[in-house]
C-alpha cells in the first residue's frame, strides 16, 4: 500500500520522480471521467429524478416571512401577500423561460410593470427582485438583502404588498430555479377608476445588478402546496448532483494542488533536477480556480 501511495503521489524513482498521478495519461483520465459526468448526469437526471438531482426547499410562506422580518428589523410593516403580484412574478418567471433571459427587461422590451398590470394590479409604485440558483428561502433573501438596490426593494416604505413565484426550468442552457419578487401598492382611486395613469406608472422602481454564474439547480422539482395554499418547490433526490459535480471538481482540483505542493517539497530536499518544473505556477493557477469555483458556486440575484 506504501509503495501504492508512494507511486502515484510522491516522486519517486519508481515513476522518474514525477507522481504518477501528474503524468499526462491520469490527467488525461481525469478528464474523461469529468467530461464523461457532464454528459452522462442531465440523461440521469431526466430519467431517475429521484436518484440524481437537486436538492431543493424553497417555500413561498418562508420567503414572504423572511423578507418580513427584515422589514420587521428594519421598522417598517409587513408586507402582505398579494395572489395578484404573485401571478404577476409567475407570468414573469414563464416569459424568461419561454424566451431564453435573465433580465429584468425582456430582448423584446417587456418590462415587469407589464405583468403587473396584465394581472389587474393597479399599481403607484412597484418594484421587481430576481433570484436563480438557491435551494432555500433564507439564502435567497439574505443574497437580497447584501445587495443595496435589493435591499432598498425589500426596505422600501411605498410598498405594501408582495408576490412571489418560484419555477423551475431551462434557462440559458441551464436547469435552473428561478425566483420573482414582486412588490406593489395600490391606489384606491385608481382602483375604482379601474386604471393607472402614465404620470402614476412613472414612479415605479426597478433593481439593476450584473449576475455572475451559478450553480444547476433541478429541472424536474415536483411542485406541493401548504396548508395555507402557498406553493413551495420541493426535492430530495438520494444525489444532490449539482453539489456532487461540484465537490468531485473540487477535490481533484484539491488533490492536485497537495501532489504538485508535496512534488515541489520533495525535488527541493533531494535536490532533483528537471529540465522544466512549473509546479508553483500550476499551484497558484488551480487555487486561483479553487477560490473561484466558492465564490460563484452559487445563486445570482438580479
Amino acid at each position: 500500500m506504501i509503495k501504492f501511495l508512494k507511486h502515484y503521489f510522491v516522486p519517486h524513482s519508481s515513476n522518474d520522480h514525477r507522481a504518477r498521478i501528474l503524468h499526462p495519461s491520469f490527467l488525461s483520465f481525469f478528464i474523461v471521467v469529468l467530461l464523461s459526468l457532464l454528459i452522462v448526469a442531465p440523461h440521469i437526471k431526466q430519467a431517475y429524478p429521484a436518484v440524481l438531482g437537486v436538492s431543493t426547499n424553497i417555500s413561498i410562506n418562508e420567503l414572504v416571512d423572511y423578507t418580513n422580518q427584515k422589514r420587521s428589523e428594519n421598522g417598517l410593516p409587513s408586507l402582505s401577500l398579494s395572489s395578484q403580484l404573485s401571478s404577476a412574478a409567475s407570468g414573469k418567471a414563464m416569459d424568461m423561460f419561454t424566451n431564453n433571459y435573465w433580465a429584468h427587461v425582456s430582448p423584446s422590451g417587456t418590462t415587469p410593470w407589464f405583468f403587473i398590470r396584465n394581472a389587474g394590479y393597479n399599481y403607484v409604485y412597484a418594484g421587481e427582485n430576481l433570484a436563480r440558483g438557491f435551494d432555500n428561502a433564507s439564502d435567497i433573501v439574505n443574497a437580497w438583502m447584501a445587495s443595496p438596490s435589493h435591499r432598498e426593494n425589500i426596505l422600501s416604505g411605498n410598498y405594501s404588498e408582495v408576490g412571489f413565484a418560484v419555477q423551475d426550468g431551462s434557462l440559458t442552457g441551464s436547469d435552473t430555479i428561478l425566483v420573482v419578487q414582486m412588490f406593489g401598492s395600490q391606489n384606491s382611486t385608481n382602483v375604482a377608476q379601474g386604471g393607472v395613469s402614465d404620470d402614476v406608472q412613472a414612479s415605479v422602481v426597478e433593481t439593476e445588478i450584473t449576475p455572475v454564474p451559478t450553480g444547476v439547480p433541478v429541472a424536474s422539482a415536483p411542485e406541493s402546496t401548504n396548508a395555507q395554499g402557498v406553493a413551495a418547490l420541493t426535492s430530495q433526490p438520494l444525489v444532490d448532483s449539482s453539489l456532487a459535480t461540484r465537490n468531485i471538481s473540487l477535490f481533484i482540483m484539491m488533490l492536485l494542488i497537495v501532489v504538485l505542493a508535496v512534488e515541489l517539497v520533495v525535488i527541493d530536499r533531494k535536490k532533483i533536477e528537471r529540465i522544466v518544473s512549473h509546479n508553483l505556477d500550476h499551484i497558484i493557477f488551480l487555487v486561483i480556480i479553487v477560490i473561484a469555483a466558492i465564490i460563484i458556486g452559487g445563486g445570482s440575484v438580479l
